[in-house]
């Protein structure tokens, strides 16, 4: 499997994650005030997860262009 087609795979699961954890970010905005002291944990997550999504994707179109 070239680096490329590894990239996309890891690209897939990441942006998974990132989904994952913004449904989970939207499902506690709406218990509110319920949980309200683990907003800021489940925001973070969420910003790492697509933080580290737009890192790869990043990567894999300068690996494209190359």
């Amino acid at each position: 499997m070239s680096e490329v087609d590894e990239l996309k795979a890891e690209i897939k699961k990441l942006s998974a994650k990132a989904m994952q954890a913004k449904m989970d970010l939207h499902d506690l905005s709406e218990e509110l005030p319920l949980n309200w002291n683990s907003v800021l944990g489940v925001a973070q997550r969420t910003h790492d997860a697509f933080a580290e999504l737009e890192k790869k994707r990043a990567t894999l179109k300068s690996l494209e262009s190359a």
